[in-house]
């Protein structure tokens, strides 16, 4: 864990300049859509509960709301939870049915109160991504999927993602400072704080398709897929049902 004292203070304040771009298909929050369509593919539809109500997925970091145009035919009550105030108005215009305010390492919520979590791009982020898994994994009712994504702790995936992503001149290119190596999640730890937490995850790497990616930078394409990859080193997805 990294100590606080050496973090950035002000990265949510770096999010809500950036709330006019998150539906911007060429801007610097792109990618993040990207990855969102990928998560949703981990997602199971709703399952039918006569007499209980209407399944819930709770999306952690929700952000401006990449997620709901690809949770809207999953059949859920889709709530995010995120600490910008600017970018859950977006949420709300885009497919969510309730956001929430608050520190993801401590969720405002019951325990085992939701059928789906995910959380996308948000652990590489905190201070203590193990605490933010912890919280996700305690919200979520038994039978329940859990689906993360996040970066490694690699060198690769600190030269991937920061030296590369954030210096060449391309669309989507993030503003630099977005990330801090530090930050980036130990997956051994990932997983071994998701199993004691009762999920077991299953780690898939995920990278960009590389025709897409030539075609986007070139102004022939607005989306660029991401695809499976054997290795996890640089950006991954974890996906697991509680026990």
């Amino acid at each position: 864990m990294v100590e606080r004292s050496a973090i950035r203070k002000d990265f949510i304040a770096d999010y809500d300049g950036l709330a006019d771009e998150w539906w911007d298909p060429r801007g610097a929050l792109a990618p993040l859509g990207w990855i969102a369509r990928a998560r949703a593919e981990y997602v199971p539809a709703a399952e039918h509960r006569p007499g209980q109500g209407q399944a819930s997925l709770l999306d952690i970091a929700c952000g401006g709301g990449l997620f709901g145009p690809y949770a809207a035919d999953k059949g859920y009550r889709v709530v995010g939870v995120d600490l910008s105030e600017l970018s859950l108005r977006e949420a709300l215009r885009h497919g969510f049915d309730e956001v929430v305010r608050a520190d993801i390492t401590g969720l405002p919520f019951d325990d085992e109160s939701f059928d789906v979590v995910t959380a996308g791009q948000c652990l590489e982020h905190v201070p203590d991504p193990f605490a933010v898994v912890s919280e996700a994994c305690r919200v979520l009712r038994p039978g329940g999927t859990l689906v993360v994504d996040t970066i490694a702790d690699t060198a690769v995936a600190r030269f991937v993602s920061i030296t590369l992503a954030e210096n060449l001149p391309l669309p989507g290119r993030p503003p630099r400072g977005t990330h801090d190596h530090r930050l980036f999640v130990n997956r051994a730890r990932l997983t071994r704080t998701a199993r004691a937490n009762g999920v077991e995850l299953t780690l898939h790497g995920l990278r960009p398709h590389m025709r897409d990616m030539a075609r986007y930078a070139a102004g022939r394409r607005e989306e660029v897929r991401m695809i499976a990859t054997k290795s996890t080193a640089v950006l991954f997805l974890g996906a697991g049902t509680k026990c």
